[in-house]
């Protein structure tokens, strides 16, 4: 009989900073991941993200967000609302926020064009200028990024995390899910990222309520459950229990999501064949 000898192997692991979530993935995120967090509006991605930084900032780690739907001073005042001093921690160098969205041309940490090119020289140079050390990143979000090409979704995702993983980044890449059908139309950063953080929302007895589920997470042990969670004023996200709710019980009808799905790869094929006439003009 020939034993085998099984061997453990370390994971440095980086706390969300939401308690809760940190329990369903064994302590946090591997050291290095690139993790997509998706999810319809209204769901909790950016409030989710925020505590990464914040706990980033805690950690004495280096930090950068990037903004692309909201304004520089937007980011800070919800993280205000929950007790982090966003505007003290860029004050000392330890966090650094790109605003796409609002930043003037006298800005230095703005990003006006919106191609992945941009944000990847953007944020190495907000890296270099942080310093040496462990770092944490939030892109929210992607799906900016190819507004006008959503077929070029993954190559950009893939771009994005070839390039940044070098600089020892920990990122946080969110994507807008569609509101009809909760749906990413099935492209985009979840095909190269190392996880997968899912926020869902539906309307239960007339109450809006919000849940999380880990789809992936790679080198984990992740919980299986989805989760319902709150966001309370002055504390942020929390985790509360296992819904028993599914999916299945408030999406839209399956037809109906097909005949969506139908007509979004129509006009994914139209925009593949305009782009392929334009190369050849």
């Amino acid at each position: 009989m020939i034993g085998v000898v099984l061997h453990r192997v370390k994971i440095e692991r980086l706390s969300t900073g939401v308690r809760g979530i940190d329990e369903m993935i064994q302590g946090g995120i591997p050291r290095g991941f690139f993790v997509a967090v998706v999810g319809e509006p209204g769901t909790g991605k950016t409030i989710f993200c925020i505590h990464f930084i914040a706990q980033g900032i805690r950690e004495g780690d280096k930090n950068i967000y990037v903004t692309t739907e909201e304004s520089r001073e937007s980011i800070i005042k919800q993280a205000a609302q929950f007790g982090f001093d966003f505007e003290r921690a860029i004050e000392e160098n330890r966090l650094i926020i790109i605003d796409a969205l609002m930043g003037g041309r006298d800005d230095p940490w703005s990003l006006r064009d919106l191609t992945p090119e941009a944000l990847v020289e953007k944020v190495i140079e907000a890296k270099k200028s942080l310093g040496r050390g462990r770092a944490r990143l939030v892109v929210d979000s992607m799906s900016a990024f190819w507004l006008d090409k959503p077929a070029m979704a993954r190559k950009y995702s893939y771009y994005v995390k070839r390039v940044l993983y070098r600089w020892d980044f920990t990122a946080l890449l969110v994507a807008q899910y569609a509101v009809t059908t909760s749906l990413g139309f099935g492209f985009g950063v979840e095909h190269v990222a190392d996880g997968i953080i899912r926020f869902r929302k539906a309307v239960v007895g007339g109450v809006l309520r919000r849940y999380v589920i880990i789809e992936k997470m790679r080198q984990t042990q992740h919980d299986l459950r989805m989760h319902e969670i709150e966001i309370v004023d002055g504390v942020g996200m929390r985790v509360k229990q296992p819904t028993p709710y599914r999916k299945e019980d408030y999406a839209l009808p399956r037809s109906v999501v097909e005949r969506i799905l139908e007509a979004e790869a129509r006009r994914r094929k139209e925009i593949l064949g305009s782009e392929e006439s334009e190369t050849i003009l």
